[in-house]
């Protein structure tokens, strides 16, 4: 089943974060003492967003890290690839998939398209999901289960 990795998880929970912070530079230890995560994990998680641009980092006994732009323009599709990559619902859909030729059904296969129109309707969800929406509490509405009849 799709399911975010860990890593995912605590990058996401470090730039609501930080998108309530409104461009204060905060530390790993900050964030640690706010939420559970394993310190070392969560540091390996900013970097990489760093690395990604969406964060900028300052250095020092006042350093941490800032978001490097409006939490609006930074998507859950962003985050997703830079810390694990698109998602795959079948072995076909994984990259590199199709260079190992492990699928025996594939000529024939009659969920390859159906599911690659699932897979790529997720992906245009997280694409269009930004940081800011996820840390705006208003919508949990929007994610409520529809009430029964």
């Amino acid at each position: 089943m799709l399911q975010l990795t860990k890593r995912t998880e605590y990058g996401l929970i470090a730039l609501i974060h930080l998108a309530d912070r409104d461009g204060d530079v905060v530390s790993v230890r900050e964030i640690g003492e706010q939420y559970p995560v394993p310190l070392r994990l969560l540091a390996e998680v900013l970097k990489d967003l760093l690395g990604a641009g969406m964060l900028e980092s300052q250095r020092g006994a006042a350093g941490g890290y800032r978001l490097a732009r409006p939490a609006e323009q930074i998507t859950l599709g962003e985050v997703v690839a830079a810390l694990e990559g698109e998602p795959a619902l079948t072995s076909c859909q994984v990259p590199g998939a199709e260079l190992s030729g492990e699928c025996e059904v594939k000529p024939v296969c009659p969920i390859r398209s159906p599911l690659q129109r699932i897979r790529l309707g997720i992906w245009n969800l997280f694409q269009n999901t930004t940081v800011r929406s996820l840390a705006d509490s208003s919508l949990e509405s929007l994610f409520a289960p529809l009430p029964v009849d």
